[in-house]
């Protein structure tokens, strides 16, 4: 899966280089990552780690803290890498590199949020299991307003980095990686 969603990184960056791209200060948006953004992204992200507990608990209670309690090796390594190896480069393509390229189609308001979250669904589709791409829409969702707000791949990189980590702790990182292919 890493190759794949590498492979499509470079591709979009590419693209991106050859006909989007402006600065690197602009693609990343550092500027951003401030209280003033972080403050609702983090009381957003507390209610949907409620919701994550919650829905585990319900669907799968076997999974819960499954890798904090049975592979703690494996789970600081998921903690430290996925942002950087997972997220970044999602958040790249769905956001950053979609948000350009698709604005002719889209334009600026929900509809691009919406069709953003739709295909960032539709990537967890390769997990065959419900729970990716039900849960991937309602993160794209997420994450497409906080790009479309801010404009920065930084913090939108970050949250998603949170959410990613916090999915691993709780146990349903299970049905987000191929162990949870049927």
């Amino acid at each position: 899966m890493f190759v794949f969603l590498w492979a499509a990184t470079a591709y979009c960056m590419i693209i991106d280089k050859k006909s989007l791209f402006t600065s690197w200060a602009e693609l990343w948006g550092w500027d951003q990552v401030n209280w003033q953004n972080f403050k609702p992204l983090l009381l957003r992200f507390m209610v949907a780690v409620l919701g994550m507990v919650l829905f585990t608990l319900w669907y799968d209670p076997a999974r819960f803290l499954f890798l904090p309690q049975n592979e703690p090796d494996i789970l600081w390594r998921i903690l430290i890498l996925y942002p950087f190896l997972s997220a970044l480069p999602q958040e790249y393509i769905f956001c950053r590199f979609f948000f350009k390229r698709y604005k002719p189609f889209f334009g600026q308001g929900w509809l691009m949020i919406i069709m953003s979250a739709i295909v960032f669904a539709y990537a967890h589709v390769l997990f065959i299991n419900p729970v990716a791409p039900t849960l991937g829409f309602i993160a794209g969702l997420i994450f497409a307003h906080t790009y479309w707000k801010t404009k920065s791949l930084a913090l939108v990189t970050i949250e998603h980095g949170l959410y990613g980590n916090a999915i691993f702790v709780i146990g349903l990182g299970y049905y987000f990686y191929s162990g949870g292919i049927s």
